[in-house]
């Protein structure tokens, strides 16, 4: 007699190893926050929404650091040639959640919020300029290392000192003036520096790599949007260090440095754009093959966010429409992506339903049920 056996509940989210990938679940959560919080225009209900992202990118950043040190050994990927890159979402993810509770965190935690987000910065700036030595020293020693390994990825580990310089600014005005306040902006300044030079470097390999080689597999399609995170990020960190530049360094003129912005922020603006449609058009592209689910597409989110902040900065220094318009398109689309990726990750670890099978004939059924 045939005896149905009984199946261990799987989810899918079994199938998903842990990794620092997970931490680009709380960058691409706290970027929302961060950037509701500064639009260029009035949105009914932004602030409300920016609260509710924060505490569910500081829910995520809890849970994630919770199950990965459950995990145990959290260096254990550094010998991979993919999952090693994507320590430096560890570092983003702690500074983005800080710059989200200095945005918002504010008016909940009152004078708790500032030794948060200074705390949060300072971990993930260590953390970030770590990664961006350590990764691609294990990169040019212990990885194997081909014609066709360039990945959006390889910008994961070098663009956390962006992320340091951009949210960093925030944190001048409490420091004292004069020596100590105006080495600071000289350290962000470098950390603008290391991640962009950086970025010059490796941008090159991933356009050589897709030029000859092409998308690579389904679940590295969406890496190709990392190359908007720094483009997208170095201008807001231009737009923040030029603008804390005459509180810091009394005698700056103002006008002129907001006249280098513009002339930095716009051509990178330009190309951010044409790499945001080129890396649109590929992933539709493998959308019609199948793009499976991957922590991968958590890179539609988090970059995007970085290129409506870097929109937002020219609203605020140019005063075009223009930018107020694509400032809300890039939010739209921010939202969109978010929204779709989450609820892919909470399908991903719901428990699988059973495949369905299709009726058979009562004969094939009785001789499917003699098998003991």
């Amino acid at each position: 007699m045939f005896v149905p056996r009984a199946r261990p509940t799987r989810h899918r989210g079994d199938v998903i190893p842990h990794g620092p990938n997970w931490y680009a679940a709380v960058m691409g959560t706290g970027i929302l926050a961060v950037v509701l919080s500064d639009l260029p225009f009035d949105l009914p209900g932004a602030s409300y929404a920016a609260t509710g992202f924060w505490l569910l990118a500081l829910a995520l950043l809890v849970a994630v650091t919770v199950v990965g040190s459950r995990a145990g050994r959290p260096f254990a990927h550094l010998g991979d040639p993919v999952l090693a890159h994507f320590y430096g979402a560890t570092a983003m993810g702690l500074m983005t959640v800080g710059a989200a509770t200095g945005a918002v965190g504010g008016r909940w935690l009152g004078p708790v919020a500032l030794p948060l987000e200074g705390g949060l910065w300072a971990a993930g700036t260590v953390l970030g300029l770590a990664t961006a030595v350590v990764v691609p020293y294990c990169a040019i020693t212990v990885h194997e290392v081909g014609d066709e390994s360039a990945f959006g990825g390889w910008l994961m580990p070098v663009v956390p000192p962006m992320v340091s310089a951009a949210t960093g600014t925030a944190l001048l005005a409490h420091l004292p003036a004069g020596e100590f306040r105006a080495t600071m902006l000289a350290l962000l300044c470098a950390c603008f520096g290391i991640a962009f030079l950086a970025t010059l470097v490796i941008l090159p390999a991933i356009w050589q790599r897709v030029l000859r080689h092409g998308p690579g597999v389904p679940a590295t399609v969406p890496t190709l949007w990392i190359v908007l995170g720094p483009l997208g990020q170095s201008v807001t960190a231009a737009y923040h260090l030029t603008g804390a530049a005459p509180l810091t360094l009394p005698g700056q003129d103002p006008e002129l440095l907001r006249t280098l912005f513009l002339a930095f922020a716009l051509p990178v603006w330009g190309f951010a754009l044409l790499w945001l449609a080129l890396a649109g058009a590929l992933t539709v592209r493998q959308l019609r093959a199948g793009l499976p689910f991957a922590p991968t597409w958590w890179s539609f989110t988090f970059p995007v966010g970085t290129l409506v902040t870097g929109t937002t900065a020219l609203a605020h220094a140019s005063g075009l429409v223009l930018f107020s318009v694509a400032t809300a398109g890039l939010l739209a689309l921010l939202l969109v992506a978010w929204s779709v990726v989450a609820a892919a990750t909470t399908r991903a670890f719901l428990p699988a339903r059973p495949a369905t099978r299709p009726a058979r004939d009562n004969r094939r059924s009785r001789l499917v049920g003699s098998v003991p």
